[in-house]
């Protein structure tokens, strides 16, 4: 197969896909298109739910294996576009459409890259996975079909990086705060003010530094990004809800972080989940390596992925800039596509990655 025949197939997937809106929990069209494309491309495509995925014919259990994986679903479109979203439009070098750049230009890439490396036997078992609900982070995405996959020793995630390899990823933890009073009458003075009881927490929240800060990541920081309470003016409020957003580097685990915070606030705290946790690579690990010698410049990112579910070493390599995701009149340049294809194949044509 020659780099233009692998490019132009790309290109026309991405388009079908644009055309088939796939925001999450929705994917199935996109999961059908990709399952009868893999199937045409000559593989015998496996599927779950709304995530398909396709092995190497040589793979062999003697043999590391490599996983591929970008996701097929998108968010919604935002209210701002000045175009039709699911209308894949080429104007010049730009290839128009919701999840053209978050992240199709990797999905359809990944896949030439694949097909390409199949084409001999590598001194790794190669895995495709096109995986479902990655925007919400959903149990039905990538948590799902990991069960059911080989073993993987290293994963390359296909999201917008500007093709520099991306290291690491700083995880994600929700919380919910409460904060109890009693009610009373404001004229009157009465009750216990739980505004006035959340002032302290929201302070420490505002003020605390976690001391460990990653060269790649920088420092796990926490936001109070959404608060409620009081029902009307001349009501002592009784409580006092907080939201606080927290974003840990790979020196924190999501668990511990949030023990310590319990330990310093007076208030009730609940986290939706520990799962989305920080994930990092070992610069030294051979994949980086040869980013490194092809002349990229590795870096930490601030942005969620489903690395945070890979309990294997990964990073994040995609054509694309992270910037245009989830904007209005999202782009993906084709040359940034070509270009992506032709980096992979490259990267990873006969690598020993352990």
């Amino acid at each position: 197969m020659n780099r233009d025949e692998l490019t132009g197939s790309a290109i026309a997937l991405l388009r079908a896909l644009i055309a088939a809106p796939s925001t999450s929990r929705h994917e199935q069209a996109a999961a059908d298109i990709m399952e009868r494309q893999i199937s045409l491309y000559g593989f015998t495509p496996k599927r779950e739910a709304n995530n398909v995925w396709a092995i190497d014919p040589h793979h062999s259990d003697e043999k590391p294996t490599l996983l591929l994986n970008a996701h097929l679903d998108t968010v919604r479109p935002v209210d701002s576009w000045t175009r039709d979203p699911y209308a894949p439009d080429v104007e010049g070098d730009r290839l128009y459409g919701l999840g053209s750049n978050d992240c199709g230009g990797g999905l359809v890439s990944l896949l030439q890259a694949f097909r390409e490396l199949t084409t001999r036997e590598q001194p790794y078992n190669l895995l495709y996975l096109a995986s479902a609900e990655e925007e919400i982070s959903g149990a039905d995405g990538f948590s799902r079909v990991l069960p059911l996959l080989p073993p993987v020793d290293v994963a390359i995630v296909g999201e917008p990086t500007g093709m520099q390899p991306a290291v690491a990823e700083k995880g994600l933890m929700v919380l919910d705060v409460v904060t109890r009073g009693k009610s009373g009458h404001a004229a009157r003075g009465e009750g216990i003010n739980a505004i006035y009881r959340a002032m302290d927490d929201l302070a420490w929240l505002r003020d605390y530094r976690f001391g460990r800060v990653s060269s790649f990541l920088g420092p796990t920081v926490m936001n109070v990004t959404m608060i409620k309470a009081g029902t009307q003016h001349n009501v002592v409020p009784d409580c006092c809800t907080m939201t606080v957003d927290v974003r840990t580097n790979e020196f924190y685990d999501n668990k511990d972080v949030y023990d310590f915070i319990c330990s310093h606030l007076h208030s009730e705290v609940t986290a939706h989940s520990f799962r989305l946790r920080s994930s990092h690579i070992d610069t030294d690990h051979p994949v980086v390596r040869q980013c490194a010698a092809m002349g990229m410049t590795p870096f930490g990112s601030p942005t969620l992925s489903d690395q945070a579910l890979m309990p294997f070493p990964s990073l994040k390599l995609g054509p694309g800039e992270s910037a245009r995701s989830h904007s209005a009149d999202e782009f993906i340049l084709l040359s940034e596509i070509d270009g992506a294809i032709d980096t992979y194949v490259k990267l990873l044509d006969g690598l020993r990655i352990r």
